[in-house]
């Protein structure tokens, strides 16, 4: 679906005095796209790269029951599910598309009539304070969220700056209004999840106070501050939690317009009489350092500003934003999914540190960010692969702040490690490898950065590949592989330690550090030793160098591959596509290997017990729903049937990306899954980040100019395009014939104009 809304105020005015016709962007963004069954997306208020991402929760799963592991939880990733038909609240802080998930901070819900202080439940809403809800009267949109909560007739508004949620609530008529603020709230929520929270209402309008968990980020807290437009005429924070000892505050009644409650289980709610048709904005800002920092935080961003105010700039922002790339499609479900996507891949890293440069880092102390802007929220095993590369080429600037950050958190590290998943000053040590390095080092080859500080990056990445006791890593150091009988995921780690590797390697080589790239270019070929020749697949080995006897290469659990099998990940050679092709047997039999996993059947059984792993995703044996196949339809360009890439990708675009609420065939983790539709779009990918080259697609825009940073700008151009004309007869660039599979970084940097002539035959 296409939202059609209002050219922000702000835009219009500064493009009618330059003379240009305004072009409106977000107008071609849904945020509902993924929200259902694996996109695990959500619709809500933000600003790109926002510390708040305010969205509504459409229930609250516990992560287990009674010590198991609760399967429905998955579905909640980003607390929003589109089949859902009631809202339990709004809560400040979300992942978008991850498939673990955590956040889900201080939930805020307006209701009316008799108060109640339990969100009740889906079956039955008016157990609760939930509320039911209509998509007909739901409007999701960048920068803004709207929908009618039915069971008590408010209309709730949403809209964001990049540390302030704002909220709208029109009331009807009522002298019992209440709006609840819920502190045990959260996203994958279990017993002892919440370790303490605090409230103190100072005045009667204004609310401050903090949340630690203990998550998948095991120490973070969080400080808000909150303002109403309206004072209160009573309120109350009452604590859910058992305590078995109060001290001398038993002398209180804490529970009756007491100002301040502390606990681990707080919920507290604000009363208020309200007129027919009458709003009250809340103001809810957020500080990773303390509550004053929440308060010069709304001071800095929100002071004087009504909701429609702010709504009009962080929809200018946005347009902004997703002016980078201008684009022309065929189709407006097209151009929905592009700007879809553009607005995926700007979501997350997310900002951390207060409007000063404070935040917290993960040594749990506060440090300040200083000629930078420091971001948390760091899916390296999926973003490394197409979501870095493309900032590299539309966000360059924050880019470098993000490998900043890295840095930041490397100084911080006890085990002097750059960040593997982190957030909110933790990290949280998901998924495997070590992709931080691949990111500094596809921005060392691919951005000015300063010399002295590349250098201090390399050392970064060099001391933490060489950290022993870290996930099998000193298996992988002596043996070469990491071993089956001593580490699980075993083939995957080799892989992708044995990539990661090759990227130090090259960063090495750019700065002259021969040494160095000796060492790590050796190592990058250990990805060999996980090879049987006697099947043709990666197996995993063992600690004695014999390959394990029980394998299946269609299996993607406990076959030494995490989120995947041999089939998929086992073409995992990104750096050395040559050498692996040449190992399976030449071009011509690695061409009919892909061909076979394009259009075999891989049966549910295989993937049963693999949560990120789904039939929606899948295409043939061929897994675009998670990440380790990303690069696999572009491997035909190291054989001799290249306009095979051409034909997959434009089949994967149109498979796998719709716009529709299921349109995404997996989670978009942190926006990898977008990016690579972007790139595809745009007609060329980075199979190996760490390296210049970007290889040669087939585009579907019909044209897009990306406005570079460096006030150049770069057009791609699609010469009788069609969803029939899928192949790529000839490629000019700058007016002369491409005669090589691949673009450069500078080919894109410098500015120019890449065109495709497109046909309906393949050229062989």
């Amino acid at each position: 679906m296409i939202k059609i809304l209002a050219m922000p105020v702000i835009l219009m005015l500064s493009m009618a005095i330059s003379g240009q016709s305004p072009k409106n962007y977000i107008r071609y963004v849904d945020p509902l796209i993924g929200t259902q069954k694996m996109g695990h997306t959500y619709p809500g208020a933000t600003v790109p790269f926002g510390a708040v991402q305010l969205s509504p929760d459409t229930d609250q799963q516990p992560h287990n029951v009674n010590g198991v592991y609760n399967k429905e939880t998955y579905k909640y990733c980003a607390g929003y599910q589109y089949d859902d038909t009631s809202i339990v609240g709004f809560s400040h802080t979300h992942f978008s598309g991850t498939g673990h998930s955590d956040l889900g901070d201080f939930l805020i819900m307006p209701t009316t009539g008799k108060l109640q202080l339990e969100p009740g439940t889906k079956e039955d809403p008016s157990t609760g304070f939930r509320s039911r809800f209509s998509h007909d009267n739901e409007t999701a949109a960048a920068g803004y969220y709207k929908v009618l909560l039915e069971d008590h007739n408010i209309l709730a508004e949403l809209t964001a700056t990049s540390r302030v949620g704002v909220h709208r609530y029109t009331f009807p008529a009522s002298d019992q209004a209440h709006i609840i603020l819920d502190l045990m709230h959260g996203i994958y929520n279990y017993e002892g999840k919440n370790v303490w929270t605090f409230v103190r209402v100072e005045g009667d309008r204004r609310v401050v106070g903090y949340r630690q968990t203990n998550g998948w980020a095991r120490t973070r807290t969080v400080y808000f501050a909150m303002e109403f437009s309206k004072p209160f005429k009573n309120y109350s924070i009452k604590n859910f939690a058992k305590m078995e000892y109060r001290g001398f505050w038993r002398k209180f009644n804490e529970e009756d317009n007491f100002p301040e409650g502390a606990g681990k289980q707080l919920r507290a709610y604000f009363d208020f009489d309200t007129k027919e048709g009458e709003q009250i904005e809340v103001k809810f800002a957020l500080s990773p350092v303390s509550t004053n920092g929440a308060l010069m935080n709304m001071a800095a961003e929100t002071n004087g500003k009504n909701f429609d105010t702010v709504k009009k700039e962080a929809q200018a922002v946005w347009n902004k934003e997703l002016g980078r790339i201008d684009a022309e499609m065929l189709s407006d479900d097209d151009k929905t999914n592009f700007y879809t996507a553009l607005y995926h891949t700007f979501l997350s890293p997310t900002e951390y540190m207060d409007v000063d440069g404070q935040y917290k880092g993960i040594d749990q102390n506060v440090h300040k960010a200083t000629g930078f802007t420091n971001y948390t929220t760091f899916s390296l095993w999926d973003t490394y692969r197409a979501l870095h590369p493309f900032f590299n080429i539309v966000q360059p600037k924050r880019n470098n702040d993000m490998v900043r950050s890295m840095m930041a958190h490397y100084d911080q590290s006890v085990h002097k490690m750059l960040p593997v998943w982190s957030h909110y000053a933790n990290e949280n040590w998901c998924m495997i490898g070590y992709h931080s390095v691949s990111v500094i080092s596809d921005a060392i080859i691919k951005n000015d950065i300063d010399k002295e500080e590349a250098n201090r990056a390399l050392d970064a990445m060099v001391q933490t590949a060489r950290t022993k006791y870290y996930d099998g890593l000193g298996y992988y150091m002596d043996l070469g592989y990491v071993p089956d009988d001593k580490n699980s995921s075993s083939v995957s780690k080799t892989l992708e330690y044995a990539y990661d590797d090759w990227a130090i390697a090259q960063a090495a080589q750019k700065l002259g550090k021969k040494d160095i790239y000796d060492e790590f270019i050796k190592r990058s070929e250990n990805w060999r030793n996980h090879w049987d020749a006697s099947i043709g697949f990666m197996r995993p080995k063992m600690s004695d160098g014999t390959f394990r006897k029980e394998f299946d290469p269609l299996s993607t659990h406990g076959q030494g591959f995490i989120e995947g099998n041999a089939w998929n990940y086992g073409l995992y050679v990104p750096h050395d596509p040559a050498a692996m092709i040449e190992m399976k047997g030449g071009k011509d039999k690695f061409s009919a290997h892909l061909d076979e996993l394009f259009t075999m059947h891989l049966p549910d059984e295989f993937f049963a017990e693999t949560e990120d792993v789904t039939r929606e995703g899948i295409i043939g044996g061929y897994v675009h729903g998670n990440e380790p196949s990303h690069h696999v339809a572009y491997l035909y360009n190291w054989t001799n049937d290249p306009w095979k890439t051409q034909e997959r990708v434009r089949m994967i675009m149109k498979n796998q990306y719709k716009p529709t609420p299921d349109g995404l065939g997996g989670n978009d983790d942190c926006g990898q899954m977008s990016a690579w539709y972007l790139f595809s779009a745009l007609g060329f990918y980075p199979v190996a980040p760490g390296n210049d080259q970007y290889s040669l697609g087939s585009p579907l825009v019909k044209k897009a100019v990306v406005n570079l940073e460096n006030g150049k700008k770069f057009t791609v151009e699609a010469v009788n395009q069609s969803d029939k004309n899928v192949y790529v007869s000839s490629v000019t660039l700058n007016g002369k014939p491409l005669n090589r599979r691949y673009l450069t970084h500078a080919d894109i940097m410098n500015g120019g104009h890449v065109v495709f002539q497109m046909s309906q035959e393949p050229k062989k």
